[in-house]
């Protein structure tokens, strides 16, 4: 009779604790656009990324996200509403949002708290609850903000954050956060705090084992022995997020193949994916899912 009434008490408390983290009560995972699209996502090939996904399981098995990450962008209108380009996207992002909403997945796409992203395109500094509304309006259902062109200081990164988290909220529609300021202000000490639902704990990973000379870009074994540490910050709502998972890019030309990128063993791939999985890392992949071999 107690154990039945102590099962009861945990199923409640459980029950509980899920109703108040809305927002990633488990690690968020799909696929993300930057690996093999760099700087041309297209609505072309990013439906059939997700008609892959889709046939493949791995939509099936929870992989419900494909996020568009930078140089999506086609600058602002007469309104100052960002809008995307017209060319790599003509029937809008709105439209894209309805095809994998209709397959049952989510749209992740991309900004930086700064005037401009990495690559050079428009950015959501000045604009957040803007540019909150319109992804609102658009379907997006998470938002990975990057930092660069930011200022370095904690302090600044906090305010930035908090704010395009503030916006979110109050959007009308419920979108996560990723926070991507890759890790030397220390995201996992405030990111819940200020909003995000996870934070980058690196630089870019690239499609190698280990970066032993600092040069650039980390490899796997960087990534998990930084979140190995980290565990203390990680749970239901806010999530170390380790980066890409390079299962099947094979040291494949593009942005995983830079500072000695050039691709790594089938137990080093398994690795990566067994360990991001014990250190409950958001898992997304970065490879072509349309050619990808059986063991990927």
């Amino acid at each position: 009779m107690k154990m039945k009434l102590v099962i009861a008490l945990l199923l409640v408390c459980t029950i509980t604790f899920a109703q108040k983290v809305k927002l990633a009560p488990t690690p968020p995972m799909g696929w993300m656009s930057w690996n093999i699209m760099s700087e041309n996502p297209n609505e072309k090939d990013i439906k059939e990324m997700a008609d892959a996904m889709v046939a493949s399981g791995m939509v099936k098995a929870s992989y419900h996200y494909i996020f568009l990450d930078d140089c999506w962008q086609g600058g602002r209108d007469n309104k100052n509403n960002i809008i995307a380009d017209p060319k790599k996207f003509p029937s809008g992002i709105k439209s894209l949002a309805d095809y994998l909403h209709s397959k049952g997945m989510k749209l992740g796409i991309y900004s930086d708290a700064a005037p401009l992203t990495c690559g050079g395109f428009t950015a959501s500094f000045n604009f957040e609850n803007q540019d909150a509304k319109t992804f609102a309006s658009w379907g997006v259902d998470y938002l990975k903000y990057d930092y660069c062109n930011a200022p370095e200081d904690v302090a600044t990164a906090k305010i930035r954050y908090g704010k395009m988290a503030q916006a979110l909220r109050k959007s009308g529609r419920e979108i996560l956060l990723g926070i991507c300021e890759w890790g030397p202000r220390e995201p996992w000490n405030w990111g819940a705090e200020v909003g995000g639902q996870s934070w980058r704990t690196t630089y870019d990973i690239r499609d190698k084992w280990i970066d032993s000379e600092g040069k650039g870009g980390v490899g796997i074994y960087n990534v998990v022995d930084k979140n190995a540490g980290l565990a203390q910050y990680s749970g239901p709502g806010k999530w170390n997020d380790g980066d890409m998972l390079v299962a099947g890019l094979h040291g494949v030309k593009g942005p995983s193949s830079a500072f000695n990128g050039k691709g790594c063993t089938q137990a080093e791939y398994q690795s990566q994916m067994s360990l991001y999985s014990m250190l409950n890392s958001p898992l997304y992949a970065s490879c072509d899912i349309r050619k990808m071999d059986d063991e990927a």
